[in-house]
């Protein structure tokens, strides 16, 4: 079994993306990490060019900066990075993205479990989206809580908007992955960055989706019973980077008025609560 890691980037380093950590995560248990970085103003291919290990393959790429519908700029980084891995099965990361160590032989195994079962295109992990700081987690449902993040390499499959993986096994008709658990968690930092790179983020972001960037004065403009405490424990290749870059401080505000959006979110926890559903977005069909 081979086995193929990818992701793509650009300003990283600006952006404040854990990117080095999140490749490194994975290093153990692939033979290749295909790394696309977009020409950018900051140093990130050089940083990544400074991991000391030959499983890395770099490659760099124009950004189309004239797309500017849904998002589409990302699905198509992220396919020119799918597109150069040679494993039986893709592993994507977004830069932002760590797997603990202790997942590692957990993930393995999956996958050389349903390497021969052709039903199983796709892996799904749990998600750990930090909020506000690394002691928070976002679990309301409009958090995907699951997500497919390692898909078989050798059916046709592609990403609308870098987001999710749709296969196409008619040709023209496109459907989400039939899928297994992984039977581990992503630890995604997202949303802990410093302020100012969260800021930087959503200016830079907004434009490959057609919209004005928000306004992003603090993380404290959410739901409180959006939030939970976390009591795990981060990966070892990420502390570092949380004792410099993470906020540390992180307090809902009490006065900060719900949207609506935020309210819907709050009759589907209670309806999640009472019937014991779960009404995230799922990208994925389970099989297994």
């Amino acid at each position: 079994m081979k086995v193929s890691a990818f992701t793509f980037l650009r300003n990283g380093t600006l952006l404040g993306y854990p990117y080095l950590e999140s490749i490194q995560s994975v290093l153990p248990i692939v033979d290749e990490f295909v790394v696309n970085v977009g020409f950018g103003e900051d140093d990130t291919a050089e940083k990544i060019r400074t991991i000391d290990n030959p499983k890395v393959r770099l490659i760099e790429s124009a950004w189309n900066e004239r797309m500017s519908d849904r998002g589409y700029v990302y699905a198509q980084q992220k396919m020119i990075a799918q597109f150069n891995c040679s494993g039986d099965w893709a592993f994507y990361l977004e830069g932002d993205e760590v797997v603990h160590e202790s997942s590692l032989p957990i993930i393995r195994s999956a996958m050389e479990r349903h390497l021969d079962n052709p039903l199983v295109e796709a892996l799904v992990f749990d998600y750990y989206h930090f909020y506000g700081c690394p002691d928070y987690l976002a679990v309301s449902p409009g958090w995907y809580r699951r997500a497919p993040r390692i898909i078989r390499n050798s059916i046709r499959s592609y990403c609308p908007d870098g987001l999710f993986f749709v296969v196409m096994d008619h040709n023209k008709k496109g459907r989400y992955p039939r899928a297994a658990l992984a039977g581990a968690p992503i630890y995604h930092y997202g949303h802990v960055r410093s302020v100012a790179s969260m800021q930087e983020k959503m200016r830079q972001v907004s434009k490959y989706w057609g919209h004005t960037p928000p306004a992003f004065p603090n993380y404290g403009a959410i739901d409180g019973a959006a939030i939970r405490q976390f009591t795990g424990s981060h990966p070892a290749v990420v502390q570092d980077w949380l004792s410099r870059e993470a906020e540390t401080r992180f307090t809902p505000n009490p006065d900060h008025q719900l949207t609506r959006r935020e309210q819907r979110h709050r009759w589907m926890m209670a309806l999640e609560r009472t019937f014991g559903w779960e009404l995230s977005k799922k990208h994925y069909r389970l099989v297994e």
